[in-house]
């Protein structure tokens, strides 16, 4: 069968709809069916009765208001097209009512089954379907849209200079390498062997980007290194799958070993993640609350030109927090470093969590430096301590900090389109003790409201510390 006829009966069908009026000028008043009268639809319903595309559902009704299964949907566009019969049955599960549309349809190309063996006539069709079905039987070319890019890592127009410290590790010299060149041996077990070990780890999975569903929540042992670092070389993700948390360190988790007599106040190991994304990190009901991404505490951490997209933690709770990092007990209060680094992005890629889309901590200090923080969200509700009745939760859509004594410093850095239930739609900063400082230059902060509390004098800021929130050369509003 060429095309051309089926593309010639498709217009005529097309062309019924439209025309409707005209087509059913010449029926009897009253139409058709009984139970379209009035109806927005009605002339197009009447019309295709008119050209035998359909015949209600049963004698004298049409039910506009029921669902089109899939061997209906073949019904029509058979008797619309006209297409020639066929012999071959290639669906298992096709004999019936529709038995001869089926077949036809399929032997047109039109349908390919909603399995390799099986139509499923009794499945509504829907538009996406429907879309499929008229786009083959109209001889439409399909329309491929370019990939759409994920954000970049980073504030692009970050341009804030980097403290040593803060930078990326030397990767040269690695102690580890995953994968021989292919995708193969880039595996969920070979991540976490490798974690497990420590040292220096790179990868070496192709030239493509490459993600790595996690089986298993990669887990630190805090007697290796003392410096572990975790180089995805900007080709690597690391998915949690929706169902787990990505990375764990603990200082403080004997099945990771005590090193020191001291672990919540000890130097090592030194975790450094960059060039990584993390993606679909789920922490919810697991042991150690947030950090759906990524949970750390003691020795030190740092975030290098990662990416941090639909990450997850538990829905509700006053301290629960943190979707893509969680932190606590950084060595001698130094903060942790994000660097050049992006949470959310686009409003399809939010990390979300009952407090703290991006980040959450208690009592740790952080230096965020031309990094992006968008459609992060806080959704739990009657803030901490919570109001009575409420589970708790709903604060900072990006970043969430509670404790004593820290310090958040953001830097060139652009926290945009975030929100909060309750406080902070960009940031909630409560030093409990008042002696905190939140440090904000030459950022953007915008769009990020709260619904529930007020914001300090700064629209999307939640802030109780020492003094007045320390604001040079940026926007807030």
């Amino acid at each position: 069968m060429t095309k051309r006829p089926l593309l010639i009966a498709c217009t005529v069908l097309v062309a019924a709809v439209l025309l409707a009026p005209t087509a059913v000028a010449d029926l009897p008043p009253g139409g058709t069916f009984i139970d379209d009268d009035g109806l927005q639809h009605e002339p197009n319903i009447e019309a295709i009765a008119a050209i035998g595309i359909t015949r209600g559902c049963d004698q004298n009704r049409f039910c506009p208001g029921d669902p089109v299964t899939r061997g209906q949907m073949a019904a029509f566009l058979n008797r619309a097209l006209g297409l020639p019969a066929s012999s071959v049955s290639p669906f298992t599960d096709s004999a019936g009512t529709f038995f001869d549309d089926i077949n036809r349809l399929a032997a047109a190309g039109i349908t390919r089954g909603c399995t390799a063996t099986e139509f499923c006539p009794g499945d509504p069709v829907t538009r996406g379907q429907m879309a499929t079905f008229l786009t083959r039987g109209l001889d439409l070319d399909p329309i491929v849209p370019p990939p759409r890019l994920l954000p970049v890592a980073g504030n692009p127009n970050g341009t804030a200079p980097v403290p040593l410290e803060a930078r990326a590790a030397d990767v040269s010299s690695p102690d580890i390498v995953i994968g021989d060149g292919t995708p193969t041996d880039c595996t969920s077990v070979a991540v976490v062997q490798a974690v497990a070990r420590g040292g220096v780890i790179v990868f070496d999975c192709g030239p493509d980007p490459i993600t790595i569903v996690m089986n298993q929540t990669a887990k630190v042992f805090n007697n290796t290194g003392p410096e572990i670092v975790i180089d995805g070389g900007g080709l690597v993700t690391l998915s949690g799958g929706g169902v787990r948390r990505i990375l764990y360190m603990n200082t403080c988790d004997p099945d990771q070993v005590w090193t020191t007599s001291h672990c919540q106040n000890q130097d090592h190991p030194r975790l450094t993640v960059q060039n990584l994304t993390f993606v679909a990190g789920n922490s919810k009901g697991a042991a150690y609350d947030g950090g759906g991404a990524i949970w750390v505490r003691g020795g030190r951490f740092k975030v290098v030109n990662s990416r941090f997209f639909n990450n997850v933690c538990d829905d509700v709770g006053p301290d629960v927090g943190g979707a893509s990092i969680r932190a606590f007990s950084q060595y001698n209060g130094q903060p942790v470093y994000v660097v050049n680094s992006t949470f959310g992005g686009r409003p399809d890629l939010g990390n979300i969590c009952s407090n703290g889309g991006g980040l959450s901590s208690i009592g740790v200090s952080w230096t965020v430096i031309n990094s992006l923080f968008s459609h992060n969200d806080a959704i739990g509700y009657g803030a901490n301590p919570q109001r009575s009745g409420t589970p708790g939760g709903g604060s900072g859509g990006a970043i969430y900090n509670d404790g004593n004594t820290f310090t958040l410093t953001i830097i060139d850095t652009v926290i945009e389109d975030n929100h909060a239930n309750e406080g902070g739609g960009a940031v909630f900063f409560v030093s409990n003790d008042r002696s905190g400082h939140l440090i904000i230059r030459d950022s953007i902060l915008r769009r990020n409201p709260s619904d529930g509390f007020g914001t300090s004098g700064f629209p999307g800021i939640f802030y109780l510390g020492s003094g007045p929130i320390q604001v040079s050369n940026s926007t807030i509003d």
